[in-house]
């Protein structure tokens, strides 16, 4: 910087800094004296001059004429500024001259400007300032850019203990999912001893086990109604109704644990009250309890969802979607062997239908109702017997195997999927055609469901909350299962099987006291209910995997409560007592102890 702008710098510095008055009175000879022990002065143009003498920059007397410049410069400056406004006031007088001299005499005038006009100015520049700020982001430092903001990430992580154990007396119960998802199960087809036995669940041995499960999410906002999300979660398998994951059971010797993608989806919500989602999402269908739909399952396909209040305090809604169960793999059609020679397996997809209304009713502030009626058609859901086909080893096909369940619980009816004829040609095996045997599901599904919740909230935060579900398989024929099935039979004496005993109806009752979310320190809830749901009154894959095991064919009560230990840190507890409905003797006592964290 040259002399004559250091000048230029310290004459404007002098002229803010120093009140007006102060520098008209101040002689113009005198200036601030300058020298490297000078005491700090209120003039910021002569403490700054000062620190540069005092670090050698200047000399004493470069930095004196300096000063002086700087004062010259400064008074022309503000001379200039004073002829300015006295030509302006005088422009002023001139003007209400000349407005007087056409005014009527005693005519008074004053300056004002309305308030409204004052406030619209206020907030007219503001809204500028604050746009051009969020616009360049210096209204907020460190404030992520506008395209990261409309990103939401969340997350849970849940640590659990369960303890399953049972009593005396259960029956062996056949793992059918086991034989689906694996290789055909080889039956007695010749009265012979039959060295191979069936695969089954542990019913007998009591187990403890420590399991995990960890979840992480993003929600997109992509302008205009739509948004996109995606969510990853642990597992030991691909299981729909469970995300959980053992410890020490993915090979032990503290091996890493797999995540799968758990959601994947588009939304479009133009308007408060409607929603279509397209992908992979969370349940589209109001469902209080899980006696129907398991609580965390994701629902494949596209769904829409509409609700419209109508009077005060009382709101229709109505869901629908149409989701693909099982898709046959698009070069299906493998050569399978029948009596009449090779043929091709035709395709056999499987569709969930549904639709569901219903209405949320509020009476007063404190008493709300909600209640709901629903219809789900699976198709391509029951097993169907082969055309006669030929088996002369476990790798070989028949044309009805891709109707087995590619994934199931435990509960429902079964019946064979493979028509294997007794007598053979002499090129099979010495004893004929063996029966390598898949099973598939022996009764159709078009479950009607009914659901209710009363909530009380007179005691606010705690809530007293009422929730009740029905299904009925309007499907099921006892007659025609009946006739097909391979368990679900009752026990007798002997030993021997008695009549078929499955059913096609369940219901659900539960009482709930307490927050009715726990999200904060010592939030808490406790509940405890009654759980009934027979063999086929809806697919066992889809239901509850923690109540029994998973599956149908249960019933027994439950309770649990939760507690907040901090901020959306929690532990629960639950004890569950379930038993077999029809088939052999099965029951089971659970304990899970959780601690719980979101973010």
């Amino acid at each position: 910087m040259t002399k004559r702008q250091l000048a230029g710098s310290a004459a404007i510095l002098l002229a803010l800094t120093v009140p007006a008055s102060a520098q008209d009175e101040a002689p113009r000879g005198k200036l601030p004296t300058v020298s490297r022990n000078s005491p700090p002065s209120s003039n910021a143009t002569v403490n700054l001059i000062n620190l540069l003498v005092k670090q050698g920059t200047l000399s004493e007397e470069q930095a004196a004429a300096l000063i002086k410049q700087a004062d010259d410069e400064a008074y022309v400056a503000r001379q200039a500024t004073r002829d300015a406004a006295t030509k302006a006031e005088g422009a002023e007088k001139a003007a209400a001259t000349a407005t007087e001299a056409v005014s009527p005499p005693g005519t008074k005038r004053v300056t004002y400007v309305p308030e409204i006009v004052k406030k619209q100015l206020r907030d007219e520049i503001r809204a500028e300032v604050m746009a051009k700020a969020e616009k360049e982001n210096w209204a907020s430092p460190g404030k992520y850019p506008e395209w990261a903001q409309r990103i939401r990430f969340y997350g849970d992580v849940r640590v659990r203990y369960e303890g399953d154990h049972f009593p005396a007396g259960n029956g062996p119960l056949q793992n059918f999912n086991a034989i689906n998802t694996g290789s055909p199960f080889l039956e007695d087809n010749f009265n012979a001893v039959n060295p191979y036995l069936p695969p089954t669940y542990n019913t007998t041995q009591d187990r403890n086990r420590f399991r995990f499960r960890a979840r992480l999410g993003a929600d997109v906002d992509l302008y205009d109604g739509f948004t996109a999300g995606l969510r990853i979660a642990t597992g030991e398998n691909s299981s729909p109704v469970s995300t959980n994951q053992t410890f020490g059971n993915n090979g032990g010797d503290f091996s890493k644990y797999a995540l799968w993608l758990d959601r994947a989806f588009i939304k479009y919500q133009p308007v408060q009250d409607f929603v279509g989602s397209v992908g992979r999402f969370d349940n589209p269908f109001w469902s209080p309890t899980d006696l129907v739909w398991y609580k965390e399952i994701g629902f494949d396909g596209f769904a829409i969802q509409a609700k419209q209040e109508v009077a005060e305090g009382f709101t229709p809604f109505f869901v629908g979607g149409a989701f693909p169960v099982f898709n046959t793999d698009l070069n299906a059609g493998l050569n399978t062997s029948n009596l009449s020679g090779p043929i091709k397996s035709p395709s056999r997809d499987k569709w969930l239908f549904g639709a569901q209304g219903g209405f949320g009713a509020r009476f007063d502030p404190e008493t709300s109702l909600t209640m709901a009626v629903a219809y789900y058609d699976f198709t391509n859901m029951r097993g169907k017997l082969s055309s006669p086909c030929l088996v002369g080893a476990a790798t070989d096909v028949c044309e009805t195997d891709i109707l087995r369940p590619s994934f199931a619980q435990k509960g429902n009816t079964y019946m064979q999927l493979r028509n294997i004829p007794l007598v053979l040609p002499a090129s099979f095996p010495p004893n004929g055609s063996l029966n390598y045997q898949y099973y598939g599901l022996a009764s159709d599904f078009r479950p009607v469901v009914a659901s209710a919740q009363l909530d009380f909230a007179q005691f606010n935060p705690v809530h007293i909350i009422l929730d009740a579900e029905y299904v009925w398989n309007t499907a099921f024929n006892r007659g025609a299962v009946a006739a097909v099935a391979v368990n679900n039979f009752a026990g007798t004496p002997s030993g021997a099987a008695g009549a078929f005993n499955g059913g096609n109806q369940g219901w659900l009752a539960r009482l709930t006291v307490g927050n009715k979310e726990v999200k904060h320190l010592w939030d808490w809830n406790a509940h405890v209910g009654y759980k009934y749901l027979e063999s086929d009154a809806m697919v066992d894959a889809f239901v509850d995997s923690d109540f029994g095991l998973g599956g149908t064919n249960l019933k027994g009560y439950f309770i649990g409560g939760n507690v907040g230990l901090g901020e959306n840190i929690w532990a629960s507890v639950r004890w569950m007592s379930a038993n077999g409905i029809a088939g052999l003797p099965y029951a089971v006592d659970i304990v899970q102890l959780d601690l719980n964290a979101r973010f």
